[in-house]
C-alpha cells in the first residue's frame, strides 16, 4: 500500500538522518582535541555543508526561484531557530553542565513537539503515546548516564532549554510542506543562514573561535584536519539535514522527533567503533528502553484512515501513517 510504503520510507530516512547526526561527536572529537573550539568546528561544519549543497540546490531550484523568495521568512526562521540556535545553545550549555545533562535538556525538545501538536493543532496524544514519551525519556537518562558526574548550573540550564527549543523548532518547521522548498534546497538554505548566524556570533565574541591546521587523531590514527571537517560537514550535516527534513515531511513532527532520539544510540555506537568507548550495561539497557518508547509512540499514533493534522493535507491523504 502507498501509505505503508511512504511511512517505511520516512522511517528509513529518519534513521539514516539520526545515524548521520550521531557521527558528529566522533568527527568533532579529533578537532576539539587538536585545539579547535566547539564554535569554530560547528561553524565550519555548517559552512562547508552549505557549500557542498549549493550546486544540487541550485539545480533543484532552477526555474523555481520564486519559491525561494516566497519562503524567505520560513528559511530565515529555520536557519536561526532550527540550525544555529540549538548548536550555539547546546555548546554554551556544555560549558556549564555535564554533557549528559546538556543532552537530556536538549532532547526534552521532543516534549515540546508533543505539546505543540496538542496545543496548536488540537491533537491530544493517546495514552499509548504518553507512555512511549515517558519510556523513551527514561531510556535516554540511562543511555546518557546523567546521574554520574552531573553538574548543574542555572545559566547552563537556561542554555539547555534554549537548545530544546531549537530542536523542537527543527521538527516543527521541517514538517511544513505547503509550498515549501524541496528537502535538499531547504537544508541548503537553512545551513547557509545557520552558518552566517554562527559566524556572526563568533565575530561579536559570543562564540569562542580558534582553529588549527595541525594533524588530528581520528579513529586512533593521525590524519589531516580536513578528514574530520569533511566528515562533520558532508555526512553529519549536509546528508543528515537533507534526509531529516525529508523524513519529517513523511512522518510528521511528533513521530519523527522520537525516532530522532535514536541519534543518541548511534552516537554511542559510533564512539564505540571509532574511539573504543565501549558502552556500559546500563547504557545498553537504556538503548533498548529508548527503542521501546519509540515503538510505543508509533503504536499510539492515529489509525490508518484518520486524517493527519500536522502535515500538508495532500501529503496526509497519501500517507495515512503521518500525524
Amino acid at each position: 500500500m502507498l501509505d505503508r510504503r511512504t511511512g517505511l520510507v520516512g522511517l528509513l530516512l529518519a534513521l539514516l538522518s539520526a545515524a548521520a547526526f550521531g557521527t558528529s561527536g566522533v568527527f568533532a572529537t579529533g578537532l576539539l582535541d587538536a585545539g579547535w573550539t566547539a564554535g569554530s568546528a560547528v561553524t565550519a561544519r555548517m559552512a562547508v555543508a552549505a557549500l557542498a549543497l549549493t550546486v544540487p540546490a541550485v539545480v533543484q531550484l532552477r526555474g523555481r526561484w520564486g519559491l525561494l523568495r516566497a519562503n524567505a521568512g520560513a528559511v530565515l526562521a529555520f536557519g536561526v531557530l532550527a540550525v544555529a540556535l540549538p548548536q550555539l545553545a547546546y555548546f554554551l550549555a556544555v560549558s556549564r553542565l555535564s554533557v549528559g545533562v546538556a543532552l537530556l535538556l536538549e532532547y526534552c525538545g521532543v516534549l515540546l513537539v508533543v505539546l505543540w501538536v496538542w496545543a496548536r493543532l488540537g491533537q491530544r496524544p493517546s495514552a499509548v503515546t504518553g507512555a512511549g514519551v515517558v519510556v523513551a525519556l527514561v531510556g535516554l537518562v540511562l543511555v546518557l548516564d546523567v546521574v554520574r558526574g552531573a553538574r548543574i548550573d542555572p545559566v547552563g540550564l537556561g542554555w539547555g532549554l534554549l537548545a530544546a527549543l531549537g530542536l523542537a523548532s527543527y521538527f516543527v518547521l521541517s514538517a511544513r510542506t505547503d509550498d515549501a522548498l524541496p528537502p535538499l534546497a531547504s537544508a541548503w538554505a537553512g545551513l547557509t543562514v545557520g552558518a552566517l548566524g554562527l559566524g556572526a556570533a563568533a565575530a561579536v565574541g559570543v562564540l569562542p573561535w580558534r582553529t588549527t591546521a595541525s594533524d588530528v587523531v581520528f579513529a586512533g590514527r593521525s590524519t589531516s584536519w580536513l578528514v574530520p571537517v569533511l566528515g562533520l560537514s558532508l555526512l553529519a550535516a549536509a546528508f543528515a539535514y537533507a534526509t531529516g527534513i525529508a523524513a519529517v515531511r513523511r512522518l510528521g513532527s511528533r513521530l519523527s522527533s522520537f525516532v530522532g532520539l535514536s541519534e543518541v544510540l548511534f552516537a554511542v555506537a559510533a564512539a564505540w567503533l571509532a574511539l573504543g568507548q565501549q558502552p556500559g550495561a546500563v547504557q545498553l539497557v537504556g538503548g533498548v528502553v529508548v527503542l521501546a518508547g519509540i515503538v510505543l509512540v508509533r503504536l499510539g499514533e492515529r489509525p490508518p484512515g484518520e486524517p493527519a493534522v500536522d502535515v500538508d493535507p495532500v501529503l496526509a491523504a497519501d500517507d495515512a501513517t503521518a500525524r
